[in-house]
């Protein structure tokens, strides 16, 4: 633990093992693959401190105390919304009110369902933002589709300001990036750096791509998360143009878990985003054969409205009738 004591600076926590392989068997394999060490240059720290070492205690004991929740149907009300709107009933649920410092807009403008605006204060803590729907149901089918894809568009960075895209199951402490603790995927745009289940400083993404040059995202930047389901592969793209694989085997075995969208924003400096999830076209033009709504509600086989699993609601009623 002594060198846990020496980033009490940085606050990241100890530094955990990554990889490009998972420690976990792949879809359509009856053994885990062999670990490696991932090609990307890996960091004790971040780039300046960004959390307290407190809050990685905290985030643990958080963790510990709220096991995963079980993959679940959805209730009526939310199928509902789904036939009504398509991809614009996802949104992103209300942030803890004692720890968001900004503005949430679900909806954007009058009409545009899907498209969420966010606008964090210069003195807003670490806070993550999730999906109020899964992007990875794992009670529903992923026949006929080939994965399922949201963007971010930064409007504002501010050079101190913090954004990070990505995934996580719920609950996921409300005080943490995407990416520091369990179950959970992030891309840090403010030093281009992954993180998986990684509280420490992370790895280096895509080393030569337009963004890894840059060194951090940009206003006018668009970032995309995509989960391939053939291969369990989470990717990220920028601008249009997808980047590698950045893990292979997540959230394995998928029937487990449901994985929600996850934006993390923090100070100091102020940031302002918009989060689409198909409601307006993408710019990374093959994820708009990667509509989330083709996945949650939809039945074995990749049917329509009408092939939809029941709802939880629906199920529970069945069941008292059966009784």
């Amino acid at each position: 633990m002594s060198w846990l004591r020496s980033l009490q600076s940085k606050g990241k926590g100890k530094a955990k093992a990554s990889g490009s392989a998972p420690p976990y068997p792949l879809p359509g394999t009856d053994a885990p693959p062999a670990w490696q060490a991932a090609p990307e240059e890996m960091h004790a720290d971040g780039l300046r401190s960004e959390a307290p070492e407190a809050d990685w205690h905290a985030g643990e004991a958080f963790c510990a105390a709220h096991p995963p929740d079980p993959p679940r149907l959805l209730p009526s009300a939310d199928v509902e919304r789904i036939r009504a709107h398509g991809c614009g009933a996802w949104r992103l649920a209300a942030p803890d009110p004692a720890r968001f410092r900004g503005r949430l807009a679900n909806g954007g403008a009058p009409g545009k369902h899907g498209v969420v605006a966010v606008e964090s204060a210069a003195d807003c803590p670490e806070t993550v933002l999730l999906s109020d729907l899964p992007l990875l149901a794992g009670l529903y089918d992923t026949r006929g589709q080939p994965g399922v894809y949201f963007e971010v568009k930064v409007l504002r960075m501010d050079d101190e300001a913090v954004v990070a895209v990505g995934t996580a199951c719920r609950p996921y402490p409300p005080f943490r990036l995407p990416g520091w603790n369990r179950l959970s995927a992030g891309l840090h745009l403010d030093d281009v750096r992954k993180f998986f289940e990684d509280p420490s400083g992370g790895q280096t993404y895509a080393p030569g791509s337009a963004l890894a040059r840059a060194g951090r995202a940009a206003a006018g930047d668009t970032v995309g998360v995509g989960f391939a389901w053939a291969t369990g592969a989470l990717f990220f793209t920028h601008n249009g143009a997808r980047l590698p694989d950045a893990y292979l085997g997540a959230y394995a075995p998928r029937a487990a878990h449901d994985v929600y969208a996850a934006v993390g924003v923090a100070g100091p400096g102020v940031c302002a985003l918009e989060v689409n999830f198909g409601a307006r076209e993408f710019e990374w033009k093959e994820g708009n054969d990667w509509k989330v709504q083709a996945h949650v509600g939809m039945m074995p086989g990749g049917g329509g409205v009408e092939d939809e699993l029941p709802s939880y609601s629906a199920a529970r009623r069945d069941r008292r009738v059966d009784a």
